[in-house]
């Protein structure tokens, strides 16, 4: 590992301008590539203590051996550079975007002298025009199959192309009306040619005009009572507006524009294309990215950009480019653009209208391109076994933990505290085993506190339910166990690693809970969010896992599921309270009203010792209202405890799960 302060250059070494450059490691070999506005301020935040540096740049620096530089003279060479570079060293710290499967596209071969329709993957060629891609290659098939009708271009392959030649005889699409069969000389060159940009131009979405073209010659042909030639016309309409059905109108203006969207983690980013031509949909690609280096969503759609059109020339770069943040460098990128189109290009966030629309379709899209890349990582069982050694590996662990429990805590502003347990087995998920807990109220937002309790609750419940003879007292509102049915107990099975969300001191309090109930067999650590590090009790430093462990995916995935089922249940929890609150009753106090004054005094019952001075303070609230507000309340009866009817006994606390998620989880108070 080398020491940046060994490479770095001296002082008034690195000239105040625009360029690019390259970090290179002990074997010379480009790890990788950047460009800036000023190479002077650029480099100079590499060589700052490392400690400050994000860790995936610290590795980078530490990583290689020398720095050198390339002076441009406008913010779009160095673009160019940088791209150029890019994808000649191929640096292993840059961003890489990789096709999440090979997209075909539609493909008119114009630089043969019989153009060839033909389906198409791989690097676009010079001279061949495209349309899509397509997400599927049978959705060309039946396009080109439609418009063979109306224009019957080639679409044989070279080989019998030239047999139909040499034989005088063309193939069975020339029998059929399908092809013009230039093989056999029905249609010169030229006239095949015409035909061949007539299809272009109706791919392009220049349909109107030669619809209208169409639909006068029927009506000519019909007039002159030529029945068949109207029919025959009328049929070629018919299927060129099936043709048209197939890609959705989706902006009335007859736009041509790419939308980017992009849905991230901290390790991974899906990226999401749709390409609109004519105000429709033709075209859709998708990329799932590693983050390699420290990059936030404006860098990622400035990766994307480079990627997407680096290659491209002419009419494949779109009048106007939406994305969903705008690059630090816009102006640059805008002039590149425009250099690859040839003319002015748009590139924006959209705000309102269809447009914005379409774009939250495409994210949508990226987020379930995301989602699906991890389900089938998560799917592989070689991938999971390698996951679950590592973090045996990195642990110290005896074996790997192929019983993993993870706790969160969540809350909103101290008001409704509760925990959530998710179960992790052989590397899936075991949502029958899901626990939930009601936390009690601690003073101040308490999240270490919080955690030492539902920690305790569940292997309290652990030892209990191990042993049958053992004598249980109640303790912190628990429930007794049920009787012995021949059914496993809920908590009956210990993990082998408990994952707490949160660094030093939610695992400090997870490991003292276990400690103070003896155990000593269950292995704890914690992941922290900001910068996805692993904590380990006892330890000042936290272990750091590769970029591209799959232990450490593993560990992400459970913590993530451990948040969103405690933020599932904080907000069901909150909703109910919400939904019961006394100023329901409130006469002429609307939803938003009512939510500004619970969140100005952070409860009804704060709101409820508040002066009508108090109360007009918040936004909205008039005297009249306040006084209003303030006689509800003072009238207003607490509700009392729950009685069960049969029996006259109070009822602690029911705490019923949400609508329709019995199956996903359990409650423990």
């Amino acid at each position: 590992m080398a020491d940046p302060s060994s490479y770095r250059p001296q002082p008034g070494q690195v000239p105040d301008s625009p360029g690019v450059y390259r970090f290179r490691d002990e074997h010379r070999r480009v790890i990788y590539v950047g460009k800036a506005k000023s190479l002077r301020q650029r480099l100079a935040n590499y060589f700052q203590d490392v400690a400050g540096l994000h860790p995936r740049t610290a590795t980078m620096v530490t990583t290689a051996a020398s720095v050198e530089w390339t002076v441009v003279s406008t913010e779009v060479e160095a673009l160019q550079l940088e791209y150029s570079w890019i994808k000649e060293y191929d640096p292993r710290f840059n961003v890489k975007y990789r096709d999440d499967k090979s997209y075909p596209s539609l493909a008119v071969t114009l630089n043969e002298q019989y153009p060839r329709v033909q389906v198409m993957r791989g690097p676009k060629k010079k001279g061949v025009r495209y349309f899509g891609p397509y997400a599927h290659a049978w959705a060309i098939r039946e396009t080109v199959d439609l418009m063979l009708r109306v224009f019957p271009v080639r679409t044989c392959s070279a080989g019998v192309f030239k047999r139909s030649a040499q034989i005088g005889r063309p193939c069975l699409l020339g029998y059929i009306g399908k092809c013009s069969a230039p093989c056999v000389g029905r249609v010169t060159p030229e006239e095949h040619r015409e035909l061949a940009e007539e299809f272009c131009d109706f791919m392009a979405g220049r349909t109107g005009a030669y619809l209208s073209r169409l639909e006068k010659e029927m009506h000519a042909a019909a007039e002159e009572m030529e029945y068949e030639k109207a029919a025959r016309l009328r049929d070629d309409i018919g299927a060129l507006r099936r043709a048209m059905e197939k890609n959705a109108v989706v902006l009335a203006d007859a736009t041509d524009a790419d939308l980017i969207a992009v849905a991230e983690d901290e390790l991974e980013a899906a990226v999401q294309i749709f390409h609109v031509r004519g105000g429709r949909v033709r075209g859709q690609r998708g990329w799932v990215t590693d983050k390699v280096e420290a990059v936030d969503t404006a860098g990622l759609v400035e990766h994307a950009l480079q990627q997407l059109y680096g290659e491209e020339q002419g009419e494949a770069v779109p009048k106007e480019v939406l994305v969903p943040a705008l690059p630090d460098d816009t102006p640059a990128l805008i002039q590149w653009l425009a250099g690859r189109r040839g003319s002015q290009v748009s590139l924006r966030i959209p705000q309102r209208g269809d447009k914005k629309a379409l774009m939250e379709t495409v994210h949508r899209n990226a987020q379930q391109s995301l989602a699906l890349h991890k389900t089938r990582r998560a799917g592989d069982l070689t991938t999971r076994s390698r996951a679950l050694e590592e973090i045996a590996e990195a642990l110290d662990l005896d074996g790997a933990p192929l019983r993993i429990e993870c706790f969160d805590i969540s809350h909103l502003q101290g008001e409704d505290v509760v925990a959530s347990m998710v179960v992790f087995e052989d590397g899936l998920a075991r949502k029958s085993e899901y626990r939930r807990f009601q936390i009690k109220s601690f003073e101040g937002q308490d999240d270490v506190r919080s955690m030492h309790e539902v920690v305790s609750r569940r292997f309290r419940r652990y030892l209990l339910e191990k042993s049958k003879t053992g004598e249980w007292e109640p303790q912190d509102g628990e429930d007794a166990p049920p009787e012995d049915d021949g059914r496993p107990k809920r908590f009956a099975y210990p993990p082998q690693l408990v994952v707490v969300d949160g660094g030093q001191p939610q695992v400090a309090a997870a490991q003292r809970a276990l400690d103070e109930l003896g155990i000593d067999d269950v292995a704890v650590c914690g992941l922290a969010k900001r910068l996805e590090e692993v904590w380990v009790p006892g330890e000042d430093d936290p272990v750091v896992l590769p970029r591209t462990s799959e232990g450490l995916y593993l560990l992400q995935r459970v913590r993530d599921e451990a948040h969103r089922f405690a933020i599932q249940y904080q907000r069901s929890k909150r909703g109910k309270r919400l939904k019961s609150s006394p100023l329901d009753d409130v006469p002429g106090l609307g939803e938003s009203r009512k939510q500004a004054l619970v969140k100005h005094f952070g409860s009804v019952k704060k709101l409820r010792q508040a002066t009508i001075e108090q109360i007009c303070e918040v936004p909205g609230i008039g005297r009249k209202t306040a006084e209003t507000v303030a006689a509800a309340l003072a009238g207003a009866v607490p509700a009392g405890p729950a009685v069960n009817t049969a029996t006259g006994e109070i009822i602690e606390d029911e705490n019923p799960a949400p609508a329709g998620a019995s199956s996903e989880r359990g409650t423990e108070q």
